[in-house]
């Protein structure tokens, strides 16, 4: 009897007519929640040294990040500086040239500064952008602790270096960009932490969830700080950003009821992104495929 001829493996079966290709040829990091899945490369720290053949006792371990930590500081310097100059020139320029912003101009010069900077530095930074944003990212362990003062430091020379530039071109009129209450001291307090609440509950959706639709991430980040300082700009000022009145604070000299956006934009972020974690669905509930392409990647 014949042998019968060996079997040649055929190659892997060509895609079905019609099914669409992957969008990435491998999968990418959100950076603005540092991580979406523990990334394969780590380090550890040895507590005992092993014997031959087991592996170590590890103290601790943590990713790697794939982009420096020398990058991600300066991309927040610079994302920082551009949302403060934005941000902070459109009131001045309202107050200087008699209302011709108006409030729907400050408030689209404030979401449109947040958007573009997250589209253009989102990859790199995750353009956090915000103290408060970092510290409720890095309390919901979705961002290290590590770096967390290195952000900080970075957003907050970002936002005075912006403040005194446009002091200098904009002098005397400085005093338009500062966010002073017209409303007693609970009223205020009670907006920022609401609006700030309202603006983490959005991140954390857009940054930290597969099933948001981060391909507009910045488009809906955008647009929620639009509508924050449109409902409470006239009386708060619509800060949602402890540097944001920082650095203006501090070029123009006026610290008035300053803690109150250091405390409530704070409080309201921790809050805002801990209900979006709780409500947030758990993978054994989602039946419909996890969508791959994202924005804020790496």
């Amino acid at each position: 009897m014949a042998e019968s001829e060996p079997v040649t493996p055929s190659a892997s079966a060509p895609a079905t007519p019609g099914t669409p290709l992957p969008l990435f040829s491998e999968p990418r990091v959100d950076s603005l929640s540092y991580e979406r899945k523990s990334m394969p490369r780590t380090k550890c720290l040895p507590v005992i040294a092993p014997t031959w053949g087991q592996s170590p006792n590890c103290f601790n371990e943590f990713p790697t990040p794939t982009v420096s930590l020398s990058r991600k500081v300066g991309a927040e310097f610079v994302g920082t500086f551009i949302l403060m100059f934005a941000a902070s020139a459109g009131p001045i320029v309202n107050q200087k040239y008699n209302g011709a912003e108006s409030l729907i101009g400050n408030a689209a010069c404030a979401g449109l500064g947040v958007m573009i900077v997250i589209l253009s530095t989102g990859h790199i930074s995750g353009a956090h952008l915000n103290p408060s944003l970092t510290i409720a990212f890095a309390a919901l362990r979705h961002f290290p602790w590590l770096h967390v003062p290195a952000y900080i430091a970075a957003q907050v020379s970002g936002s005075i270096c912006a403040s005194f530039t446009l002091k200098g071109v904009l002098h005397p009129y400085m005093s338009g960009g500062v966010t002073v209450p017209t409303v007693n001291t609970g009223q205020a307090f009670g907006l920022e932490f609401i609006i700030t609440f309202n603006l983490l509950f959005v991140v954390t959706a857009v940054a930290t969830d597969t099933r948001a639709l981060g391909e507009l991430a910045g488009l809906a980040v955008g647009a929620c700080v639009m509508l924050n300082i449109l409902m409470a700009g006239p009386s708060s000022g619509g800060s949602m950003n402890p540097v944001r009145s920082l650095g203006p604070a501090i070029a123009a000299g006026i610290y008035t009821k300053l803690w109150i956006y250091m405390v409530a934009p704070t409080l309201g972020a921790l809050a805002g992104a801990g209900a979006y974690t709780a409500v947030k669905l758990r993978e054994d509930e989602v039946d419909a495929p996890v969508r791959m392409a994202r924005s804020f990647r790496r």
